[in-house]
């Protein structure tokens, strides 16, 4: 079944204009009135609907029922992704969604080689939103992993709480695995370098306001891996998987 989001708010027996990109998308794949839908809209659970009119580029739908049905993780993970090279970025948010990740965090870190400006970096924000509602749609999500706003590195330590912060790091002596079989679950940010990882001054700068130094082991992950890879660890530890 066809699956979409819609910002607006969902009732169950309203009929709606579906938002543009989706009626562009039914009118595309040749959906006619009647055909079934699955919609959300962030605010929990999903809806059954079907296809009340089909234009070229306008859609409706009427609202049949809602399902409670959810599928995020039992605790909040939060990833705090240094900006990577090229389209890196698109691929890693993809999967951190599909992984149940909760928040995104770009952060404009030292050794980033991508710089950029106030008006690239809004029109980059609004690339990844649709980037969240694909990867949401496709994995059957029905909340939205909050994106935050592109933040220096400095200035993001400074405000946020880093007692539950994971600065990862293959200068770390214990690894992500040994902590978190230690520990119940709980909500967590994943801090992870660009390419070239974290400066020295960062990572102690991190440490120095709580962040917990950990490690993914002995090999050393390239920074669109690491955090994937940090996601599934945590999920197979705590459950999610």
């Amino acid at each position: 079944m066809p699956r979409f989001y819609c910002s607006e708010p969902l009732v169950v027996g309203a009929t709606i204009a579906l938002p543009e990109a989706v009626a562009h998308h039914v009118h595309v794949v040749r959906l006619q009135p009647g055909d079934a839908l699955c919609l959300f809209d962030g605010g929990g659970g999903e809806y059954q609907a079907l296809l009340a009119s089909v234009e070229k580029r306008r859609a409706t739908a009427t609202i049949v029922s809602h399902d409670p049905r959810e599928v995020e993780l039992p605790y909040q993970v939060t990833l705090a992704q240094a900006l990577p090279e090229g389209t890196k970025m698109d691929w890693i948010i993809e999967k951190a969604v599909e992984l149940g990740v909760s928040a995104i965090q770009p952060l404009a870190a030292r050794r980033c080689v991508v710089r950029l400006s106030a008006e690239r970096a809004g029109k980059k924000q609004d690339h990844w939103q649709a980037v969240i509602v694909a990867a949401s749609e496709q994995s059957g999500r029905n909340r939205l992993a909050k994106l935050g706003e592109l933040t220096d590195f400095d200035r993001w330590i400074g405000s946020a709480d880093m007692s539950n912060c994971i600065l990862l790091t293959p200068r770390a002596t214990q690894s992500l695995a040994e902590w978190t079989r230690a520990r119940p679950a709980q909500a967590v940010s994943l801090m992870i370098g660009p390419e070239g990882g974290y400066t020295q001054q960062e990572e102690d700068a991190a440490i120095a306001r709580g962040a917990t130094a950990l490690s993914m082991g002995p090999r050393i992950l390239r920074t669109e891996t690491a955090g994937l890879a940090a996601l599934a660890a945590i999920n197979a530890a705590w459950g999610g998987m």
